[in-house]
């Protein structure tokens, strides 16, 4: 977009496709059907916007 920030908005848009890859959900997380997109949701949800 021709700026030299990254925003909130920004990181909300790729957080899935970045961290997807890097989370390994344990077994009982696996057995109760978790997805990382799941997770990812929640820890976007968690985190407060600066």
């Amino acid at each position: 977009e021709g700026v030299s920030y990254v925003t909130p908005h920004d990181v909300k848009v790729i957080a899935k496709d970045v961290l997807r890859h890097r989370l390994i959900l344990n077994y009982e997380g696996q057995a109760e059907g978790i997805s990382t997109d799941a997770v990812i949701d929640e820890l976007l949800a968690k985190v407060p916007v600066p």
